[in-house]
């Protein structure tokens, strides 16, 4: 949860750009930590449960109508992360990566382990997705998101 996440921040004294002590980045932080819950979560796990767990749930398809409205909010939230936070800067908070990265493309892999691969036609959002990979590293990325990656094997 985001509350776990910032309580580790402090208690352990992480480096200073995943919830940074300059009080403009950290609003920045907070802005984007508030806003995800019913947007990018609210319609990536729609999207996710609706295309993936309600058809293995109830063993029918889910009709190509309802796939095409959820995948449009989610659409429509991805133009708001492109344009409010990510705008033409590196990373939300600036030029370094913070929590608001880590969370904001967890949330995101929701609806690629789906197979909605959200990043192919968004050249700002694949670039995003590059940096962070590369700050976290690539071999943990994959291993972090092995499973949501995977969940079609069901």
């Amino acid at each position: 949860s985001i509350a776990i996440l910032l309580y580790l921040a402090r208690k352990f004294k992480t480096p200073d750009h995943w919830y940074p002590s300059d009080l403009q980045k950290r609003a920045r932080v907070d802005e984007y930590l508030s806003w995800q819950h019913v947007n990018i979560r609210g319609k990536g796990s729609k999207l996710f449960l609706t295309k993936v767990m309600l058809p293995l749930l109830t063993g029918q398809p889910l009709s190509p109508e309802k796939l095409e409205g959820v995948t449009e909010e989610l659409n429509i939230v991805l133009k708001q992360f492109e344009e409010k936070f990510l705008q033409d800067k590196p990373f939300i908070a600036g030029s370094e990566i913070s929590l608001a990265d880590l969370v904001a493309l967890v949330e995101l892999m929701q609806p690629v382990g789906a197979g909605y691969n959200l990043f192919e036609e968004r050249p700002k959002l694949a670039e995003w997705r590059r940096r962070v990979e590369e700050v976290v590293g690539k071999q943990l990325f994959q291993e972090a998101h092995e499973g949501i990656l995977n969940i079609k094997n069901l």
